[in-house]
């Protein structure tokens, strides 16, 4: 028997053409099918156009707005997860340009008819969800019940920083402060080692500075038996890089060092710490959320100049997406973020331009409220993400060079 507390997600079978809905909504873009021939906008999406069967399809960001036409109050559902959350708005738009689609109504929504805009969001399933907002912002707009299941944002939450005697894990602390945090958890490896960051964080109010070593599994299972199951949201901030080819030192102690950090790290957090988030992810208002993996964009294809560094953070990354398939089920949504150089002593001899942690750690807080699922900060990544999908053969040899 289903326990009335248990995690429960919508139905999340969707056809490889719907995929580039969800591909969309987690970079935060509102994206249709547009046919190539005949110019006509798809929806639903589908393999062929709906106009003149071309199968010259391609995602193209679109215009947001549209016209509620009609609504519906749905008191019940054949899904548990639906019937749990009745009674809730649904309506018919017509979007500008041209399709017509069935939505979640935002309560602050007009009724029809009315001007709208539309928002692709990742339902708790992690697959793509349409929702319509009014044309406006409007008080306490986040507090919508349809915006809490979309979305993780920090404020009133208990997050724990696995790394904060850097530049990047202040930041990212001092960001979430900011953003109402309730709890900021601060982890620090090597007590006997002194960090302004650290002392600068034992100032604020809502930081607890807690013992973690992502490379020792003992410390990271004490600390998960001691906070793990009032983790809200888990931020991994540890990192270790030092650049060079890999031709350029002997031995593998450097690479085994990454290797520990960035990929055994994010390892022996998950086994310690996921039972916990996915425990918890029913728990109303107080749930836990969302897992952060602060990777690299050198992650998308090795960068020679920084070779075991970015083999380590592919590893990482690999690792990161069997995670989030691990905790799909319950709802936790898992935030991979791919910054270019960040302005700090591994990145010295990078020329700019680079990205400073403040402004990495504010990217963060903005992709949880907006629950977003890949973030790629700065002009590096951006340009290296687009260059990436474009062709990955010819990236490989212009970093190479």
């Amino acid at each position: 028997m289903l326990a009335l507390d248990a995690p429960v997600v919508p139905p999340s079978a969707r056809s490889r053409a719907a995929q580039g809905l969800t591909a969309a909504a987690a970079l935060g873009i509102f994206a249709l099918q547009r046919c190539e021939d005949c110019g006509a906008v798809q929806y639903p999406p589908r393999d062929a156009c709906v106009e003149c069967l071309s199968a010259r399809l391609r995602w193209r960001a679109m215009e947001r707005g549209g016209e509620l036409l009609s609504e519906t109050l749905i008191r019940h559902g054949q899904e548990l997860y639906f019937r749990r959350r009745a009674p809730y708005r649904a309506g018919l738009v017509r979007l500008d340009v041209g399709p017509s689609t069935i939505v979640a109504l935002h309560r602050a929504c007009e009724g029809a008819p009315s001007r709208l805009r539309l928002r692709l969001a990742l339902d708790k399933a992690g697959q793509a969800l349409l929702i319509g907002l009014p044309e406006k912002d409007v008080p306490d707009m986040a507090d919508d019940p349809i915006i809490r299941e979309t979305t993780c944002a920090p404020r009133a939450r208990k997050v724990l920083i696995t790394d904060v005697k850097t530049r990047v894990g202040r930041a990212m602390a001092e960001a979430l402060v900011a953003a109402g945090a309730e709890i900021v958890w601060a982890g620090f490896a090597a007590p006997w080692k002194p960090s302004p960051h650290l002392e600068a964080l034992r100032a604020l109010g809502p930081v607890t500075p807690v013992p973690l070593d992502v490379t020792d599994e003992s410390s990271v299972r004490e600390l998960a038996g001691g906070i793990g199951g009032k983790v809200d949201i888990l931020i991994n901030t540890a990192e270790h890089h030092r650049p060079g080819a890999i031709a350029s030192r002997n031995g593998i102690e450097t690479a085994r060092a990454e290797m520990e950090v960035n990929f055994f790290g994010l390892l022996r957090l998950a086994q310690a710490f996921s039972a916990a988030l996915k425990a918890r992810a029913a728990d109303g208002q107080a749930s836990s959320t969302a897992w952060v993996n602060l990777l690299s964009a050198r992650a998308l294809s090795n960068d020679p100049a920084h070779g075991t560094f970015s083999a380590s953070m592919a590893a990482a990354f690999s690792l990161a997406q069997a995670l989030r398939a691990d905790l799909q089920a319950s709802g936790i949504r898992v935030l991979n973020v791919f910054p270019g150089p960040i302005e700090d002593e591994w990145n010295a001899l990078v020329p700019p331009p680079k990205l400073s942690p403040e402004a990495l750690a504010r990217t963060v807080v903005d992709a949880l409220e907006r629950g977003l699922e890949d973030v790629y900060p700065g002009e590096v990544a951006k340009d290296l993400i687009a260059r990436f999908l474009e062709n990955p053969k010819a990236l490989e040899r212009e970093l190479a060079g």
